[in-house]
C-alpha cells in the first residue's frame, strides 16, 4: 500500500471522526449549557448537527486536502511520514500535550486572580471529550495544516524564490499563534458577557493570547517535522487534561 493511500485513508478516518463529533455535540445539552440562550437553537436539532457535519466533511476536509498537497511541495512531513516513527508520531506529542495541559491549568490559577473572570470555564463531561476531539483534527486543520502551508508557500515559493523558507515558516507560526488566540476571543466574550472587544481586560488578553499560543507553536513545529497526526494529538492531549481533567473540578 502507498503512502498516498495510507495518509489518504487515515486523512479521510479523521474528517470522519471531525464530523461525528461535531455532530453529536449538539445532542449534548452539557455542551451548549455554557452559552447563553443556547437552549433557543434556530433549527432542529437533527437539522444542525447534519449541518456541523457537512461543514466538517466539506468545508474542513477540503481545506486541509489543499493544506497537505501544499505541505508536501514544502516538504513538511506527511501524515504517514514513512522516516516518522509513532513515538514521534504519537507518544512524544501526548506527553507534550499533557505538559502543555499541566501548563495551561497552572497559568488559569495564577491568572484568575487578576483576569477579571476567574478560573476559565470548560465543557461539561462528557461534551469536553467531544470538545477536545473536535479541536485537535478540526482547529488543527484550520490554523495549521491550511493556514502555514498556504502562506509559506505563497510568500516562499511564489515571492520570495524558495528563499528564506524557514524563517517564513516561523513567522507565519507566529501569525497563526496569534490569530487562533484571537479566534476564541467571540467565545470569550458570550461565555463572560463582554460586548465589545475594549472591555477585555489586559491581563485576560495576554492570557488568552499565551495558553493558545503556546499550543501553537509547538503544533506548528511538529506540523512540519513529524506530521498532522503529531500536531493534532498535542493540541488533543493538551486539551484532555485542559478541559476534561481540570474541566471537572
Amino acid at each position: 500500500m502507498s503512502k498516498l493511500s495510507v495518509s489518504l485513508k487515515i486523512y479521510l478516518g479523521l474528517i470522519l471522526a471531525l464530523a461525528v463529533s461535531n455532530a453529536i455535540q449538539i445532542y449534548l445539552p452539557s455542551y451548549t449549557s455554557l452559552m447563553p440562550g443556547a437552549a433557543e437553537l434556530p433549527a432542529p436539532v437533527q437539522v444542525i448537527a447534519l449541518i456541523n457535519a457537512g461543514i466538517a466533511i466539506f468545508v474542513y476536509g477540503g481545506l486541509g486536502l489543499l493544506g497537505l498537497k501544499l505541505a508536501g511541495k514544502l516538504g513538511f512531513a506527511g501524515i504517514w511520514e514513512p522516516g516518522v516513527n509513532n513515538r514521534q508520531r504519537f507518544l512524544t506529542p501526548a506527553v507534550i500535550g499533557a505538559a502543555l495541559g499541566v501548563f495551561l491549568i497552572i497559568a488559569d490559577i495564577i491568572f484568575s486572580q487578576f483576569n477579571g473572570i476567574g478560573r476559565f470555564q470548560h465543557p461539561a463531561f462528557p461534551a469536553s471529550i467531544f470538545a477536545s476531539l473536535s479541536a485537535g483534527i478540526g482547529e488543527e486543520i484550520l490554523f495549521r495544516l491550511f493556514f502555514i502551508p498556504l502562506w509559506v508557500w505563497l510568500i516562499s515559493s511564489l515571492i520570495l524564490r524558495g528563499k528564506g523558507r524557514s524563517p517564513v515558516f516561523w513567522i507565519i507560526s507566529v501569525v497563526s499563534a496569534l490569530a487562533f488566540a484571537l479566534g476564541h476571543l467571540p467565545a470569550v466574550m458570550v461565555l463572560y458577557g463582554y460586548k465589545t472587544v475594549a472591555e477585555i481586560s489586559p491581563v485576560l488578553m495576554f492570557e488568552i493570547i499565551l495558553l493558545n499560543g503556546i499550543i501553537s507553536i509547538f503544533a506548528a513545529y511538529y506540523l512540519r517535522k513529524y506530521g498532522f497526526l503529531a500536531a493534532a494529538g498535542i493540541h488533543f492531549w493538551t486539551d484532555i487534561v485542559w478541559h476534561v481533567i481540570w474541566g471537572i473540578f
